[in-house]
C-alpha cells in the first residue's frame, strides 16, 4: 500500500519538531560564553577597581579573537550537516576532526602571537598603568586556553552537524559551573588573584575540550573514522572558513563603528549605548538558537538531495524568527522601564536609552529574519556570498554612521542607522534565497 503523501500542516509540524529540538538547547549553550566573563568579573571585582578593568581590557581582546575564529563552528556544522545528509557518517565525522586539527593549528599561532605582545596589545586598548600589569597577566595565561576554545568551538560545530545540540548544552553547563568554583578557589582560596581567575578558565575550558573530544572520538571509532590529520582536509576547512572570517570581520567593524560614533555623541550616549548592545546582543542570542538549527537542518536536506524538504524547512524558519522577533520586540517595550535601572540611575542615561529602545524593539522581527536566513545560506556552504554581502552592508552602513554626530543626530539616530544596516543585510539575503542559487545538493558543495 503507498503510504499518503504528508499534509502541509503535518509537513509544518514536522519542522518544529526540528527547529525547536536543536535550537532550544543550541540557546542554552549559546549563552554560557557570556555567563563565564560575568562569573569572572563578580568574582574578581572584589579584588579591586584596577584589577577589574584589567580583566574587562584582557576578555575583550580574547572575545575578539574567539570571535573572528566562531567560522571553525559555523562551517564545520554546514559541511558535517551535508555529509550526515548523504548518510556518510564516517566521512562526517572525518571532516570534523579536520576542523579540530585546524582549531589547534590556529590556536598554537594565537599563543604564539599573543605571549610576546600582550602588554603591546593591552598598551593598544588604553589600559591604565594601574590595570595594565593585571590586564597583562590575565591575558597571557588565558591566551593558553585559547587552543581549547577553539576546539569546543569546532567540536560543537561537528555535534550540531551530527544534529544533537544537547551535548553541547551540557558541556556548556558543566563548563560554567567548573569555572566558578575553580575562580573562586584559586582567586580567593589560593590567593592567586586575578591570575587565578585566569588559571581557572583555562582549567574549564580545557575541561570543556577534553569532553567534546571524547564524544568526537568515540564517534570517530564507532564508525572507523580515521583520527589523523589530513593536509587536503585542514586546507580544506580552512578554505571553507575564510569567506565566513570576511563576513565576521565586516560585522564586527560595524559594531566597532557603532561604538566609536556613540562615544562621540557624549559620555550619556556611550553609556546608553553599551547598555542598549548588550540587550541587542542577548536578544540575538535567541535568534542565533534558530539559525544554528538552520545550518544544521538545511546542510541535512541538502546533503540529501532533498531541495523540496530545504526550501520549506527555510520557509517554516522564516516564519519562526519573525514570530520570535515579534515577541522580543514586545517585551523590549514592555521591559524597559524595569530594565533600565538595572544598569544605572542616572536619569540623562536613561532619557537617552529609552527612544533608542523603541528602535531596537522595532528592529526584533527584521532581525530574525536576517539570522535566520544566515544560518540557511551557512548551512547551505554558501559562504562567498555571505561575504560579499556582509562587505557591502558595511560599506553602506559607515558612511551613515560617521554622518550622525556631523548632522547632530543622537544616539536614536545611531540605533536607526543600525536598523537600516539590518534592512540592507534582509535585503541581500532574501534576494539570494529567493533566486535558489544558494540549493546544491550532494555531500559537498
Amino acid at each position: 500500500m503507498t503510504q499518503a503523501p504528508a499534509t502541509p500542516k503535518a509537513t509544518r509540524r514536522q519542522h518544529d519538531r526540528e527547529i525547536v529540538a536543536l535550537a532550544v538547547p543550541a540557546f542554552g549553550a549559546l549563552v554560557a560564553e557570556p555567563l563565564f566573563v560575568m562569573a569572572d568579573s563578580a568574582i574578581v571585582g572584589h579584588l579591586g577597581t584596577a584589577q577589574l578593568a584589567g580583566l574587562g581590557i584582557a576578555s575583550a581582546l580574547l572575545m575578539t579573537a574567539v570571535s573572528v575564529f566562531v567560522f571553525l563552528a559555523y562551517a564545520t556544522t554546514a559541511a558535517v550537516a551535508r555529509r550526515v545528509g548523504a548518510g556518510d557518517l564516517q566521512a562526517a565525522i572525518r571532516q570534523g576532526m579536520d576542523g579540530i586539527w585546524l582549531a589547534l593549528l590556529l590556536g598554537a599561532v594565537v599563543i604564539a602571537v599573543v605571549l610576546p605582545t600582550a602588554p603591546s596589545l593591552v598598551e593598544l586598548f588604553g589600559a591604565s598603568d594601574t590595570a595594565a600589569p593585571y590586564a597583562t597577566t590575565y591575558l597571557r595565561i588565558s591566551a593558553l586556553g585559547v587552543p581549547a576554545m577553539l576546539v569546543v568551538l569546532a567540536s560543537t560545530g561537528v555535534l550540531r552537524g551530527l544534529q544533537d545540540t544537547k551535548t553541547p548544552l551540557y558541556v556548556a553547563i558543566a563548563g560554567f559551573v567548573a569555572n566558578g568554583v575553580l575562580n573562586a578557589g584559586l582567586v580567593y582560596g589560593a590567593d592567586l588573584g586575578i591570575a587565578g581567575s585566569a588559571w581557572g578558565t583555562v582549567i574549564a575550558q580545557c575541561g570543556m575540550a577534553a569532553a567534546y573530544l571524547v564524544v568526537v572520538i568515540r564517534g570517530a571509532r564507532r564508525h572507523g573514522a580515521s583520527l589523523r590529520p589530513d593536509a587536503a582536509g585542514i586546507r580544506a576547512s580552512a578554505q571553507a572558513g575564510v569567506p565566513l572570517l570576511v563576513r565576521t570581520l565586516s560585522l564586527r567593524a560595524i559594531l566597532m563603528i557603532a561604538t566609536a560614533v556613540a562615544a562621540r555623541l557624549g559620555d550619556a550616549d556611550i553609556a546608553a549605548h553599551q547598555i542598549i548592545l548588550s540587550l541587542w546582543s542577548l536578544l540575538a542570542f535567541a535568534l542565533d538558537a534558530i539559525a544554528i538549527a538552520g545550518q544544521a537542518i538545511i546542510g541535512r536536506y541538502l546533503g540529501a538531495g532533498d531541495t523540496e524538504g530545504a526550501r520549506q524547512s527555510c520557509r517554516r524558519m522564516v516564519e519562526w524568527g519573525i514570530a520570535v522577533g515579534v515577541g522580543l520586540g514586545v517585551l523590549v517595550v514592555l521591559s524597559r522601564p524595569l530594565f533600565l535601572p538595572l544598569f544605572t540611575s542616572d536619569s540623562t542615561v536613561t532619557d537617552t536609552a529609552l527612544p533608542a529602545l523603541v528602535i531596537v524593539a522595532l528592529s526584533q522581527p527584521i532581525c530574525g529574519v536576517v539570522f535566520v536566513l544566515d544560518g540557511v545560506l551557512m548551512g547551505a556552504g554558501d559562504g562567498p556570498y555571505l561575504a560579499w554581502a556582509m562587505v557591502i552592508t558595511l560599506a553602506a552602513f559607515a558612511p551613515a554612521a560617521l554622518l550622525v554626530p556631523v548632522l547632530d543626530g543622537g544616539l536614536t539616530a545611531l540605533w536607526a542607522a543600525m536598523t537600516v544596516m539590518m534592512l540592507i543585510r534582509m535585503l541581500t539575503l532574501w534576494l539570494r534565497t529567493r533566486s535558489g542559487r544558494w540549493i546544491v545538493t550532494g555531500a559537498t558543495r
